[in-house]
């Protein structure tokens, strides 16, 4: 049998905050996951359960206060942050509930951003970027500004954005949350298009039929991984 890839895996991982007064809560206690290339995870749970903790240490947002996460094949637990930051666009991207668009900008000049915080204004940047507005169906609507768009479009903005440094990992916080039942559907199969073509999917939803589309769901509550539940491909 072939040996698994890991494309990320947190070990024993715990987080704690310290509040005012000295009050210490413990957002994630000994959780550990693996991650596989390819693989599509759902992460539900209420309000308080630890997921976007979570999410947030897997996107290098955050550390974890012990244990380790590794990150294609890297212990990323004791980086700087400078380190943390190159590890971030060479590895990650980041879909969000609210999109997160610039809204000066056109729709290529969102996908490109980027890319121009990294200096790189190339001729064949541009092309990459045109051709990642043109996979996500946004071909027409190149200098349109976020305003002019509908939820769905500007979703799509920020998947085309979050693909611009060809990522092994694309984390998404709740991307469906603000859309229609028929937007979100749009959505989905975009992503799901984008699994099966290679990229490992981690994403955070509190919608049920949402999460069935995943490989698997993890369901967290009080900071520990409460249930794994295969429902797709991987199972």
């Amino acid at each position: 049998m072939a040996e698994i890839k890991m494309a990320a895996q947190v070990i024993d991982v715990h987080k704690d905050y310290v509040l005012k007064g000295g009050i210490t809560v413990r957002a994630l206690r000994g959780v550990s996951i693996d991650f596989p290339e390819g693989d599509f995870v759902a992460i539900m749970g209420t309000s308080g359960s630890g997921k976007s903790t979570l999410l947030n240490l897997l996107g290098c947002l955050d550390r974890c206060s012990s244990g380790k996460y590794i990150l294609a094949g890297q212990d990323v637990s004791q980086l700087s942050d400078d380190e943390l930051s190159e590890i971030r666009c060479r590895y990650l991207g980041f879909i969000f509930q609210s999109y997160n668009l610039i809204a000066q900008l056109t729709v290529v000049e969102n996908i490109e951003l980027p890319l121009y915080y990294q200096g790189n204004t190339s001729k064949e940047a541009k092309e990459h970027c045109l051709a990642l507005a043109e996979m996500v169906g946004l071909k027409e609507r190149l200098d349109h500004r976020p305003f002019q768009l509908s939820g769905g479009q500007q979703q799509r903005v920020a998947i085309a954005r979050a693909l611009v440094n060809n990522p092994r990992v694309i984390l998404a916080d709740e991307p469906t949350g603000n859309l229609d039942s028929a937007t979100g559907e749009e959505i989905m199969q975009l992503l799901e298009a984008l699994n099966a073509a290679g990229k490992t999917i981690i994403m955070v939803t509190h919608e049920p039929d949402i999460a069935a589309r995943a490989h698997r769901t993890l369901r967290m509550r009080d900071g520990k991984l409460e249930q794994h539940t295969p429902t797709g491909a991987l199972a």
